[in-house]
């Protein structure tokens, strides 16, 4: 080998790690979707995208205007989220996250295609009951909702979480887009999380005269929790695909609208940070 060529490979050698370090990659946004419904535009929307898959599992990463983004499709209940979550967090190290979809709505002002900016999200299926002796019967109206209990890493102690709030910075921005949004009113509320399908009107008046929602859903307090732990700054959106208080069934269309909407948000983000 010359002493030219064994210059030149010395030279990149030499050259490539600190060229790399010189210009590092900015954190990525992480935008949630549980499905395909609610993943799809926002895949088709990125550039120079790739493919993983973990475990169950799978993300896109690539840009939108030059920023990276990853796109998670969770899969559906807390379960998923949070594990999907985790995973995203620990592999991608987000600089925040958005968690977006469909859900059904609570709030009788609100009607199919309106999107609620949620303010707090909280574990809507965590409930106690008191003891009632055998033959008394079962009313869930006595049932009691209880708290979510995580331990600071930063401090050793178990914390209870009644709901879990995002980013106030965050809200601010979606809430400065809202007009934007041309497909139904854009408002803030709370998100209620469980593995549940509320069908029964009486049920659905109950949970929001007694817990305020605005909607329900499988995903985001879960996904909220994992990002409380891990200190990343995160926000629910979520669209109304369906209100039985108005009888609009489910409308997958809501789903793409949703998204696009996030899309906008997205890129107001990068305009932001850029």
């Amino acid at each position: 080998m010359s002493l030219l060529k064994r210059g030149i490979i010395l030279c990149c050698l030499i050259l490539s790690p600190i060229t790399v370090a010189a210009t590092p990659p900015s954190a990525p946004i992480l935008i949630q979707g549980a499905m395909d419904i609610e993943t799809t535009t926002l895949i088709n929307a990125l550039e120079n995208k790739s493919q993983t898959t973990v475990g169950a599992w799978t993300f896109w990463q690539g840009t939108i205007n030059n920023y990276p983004v990853v796109v998670s499709r969770t899969e559906v209940g807390i379960a998923n989220a949070a594990a999907a979550t985790t995973l995203a967090i620990e592999r991608f190290k987000p600089t925040l996250i958005i968690n977006q979809g469909t859900s059904g709505g609570h709030d009788p002002q609100l009607q199919r295609g309106d999107i609620v900016i949620g303010k707090t999200s909280f574990n809507m299926g965590a409930y106690k009951s008191e003891f009632t002796p055998k033959g008394k019967g079962i009313d869930p109206t006595q049932w009691q909702n209880f708290s979510v209990t995580m331990r600071l890493r930063d401090q050793g102690k178990l914390v209870d979480h009644n709901a879990f709030y995002a980013d106030q910075g965050l809200v601010d921005i979606a809430q400065s887009i809202a007009s934007s949004y041309k497909k139904g009113k854009v408002v803030t509320g709370i998100i209620g999380t469980a593995d549940e399908w509320n069908r029964e009107v009486d049920r659905i008046n109950w949970l929001h005269t007694n817990f305020n929602t605005a909607v329900e859903e499988m995903e985001t307090s879960s996904a909220a929790l994992v990002a409380q732990a891990y200190k990343v700054p995160f926000i629910g959106i979520r669209i109304l695909s369906n209100t039985d208080l108005h009888l609009q069934d489910f409308d997958p269309q809501t789903a793409v609208d949703c998204q696009q909407f996030v899309l906008d948000y997205t890129k107001k983000l990068i305009m932001i940070r850029n």
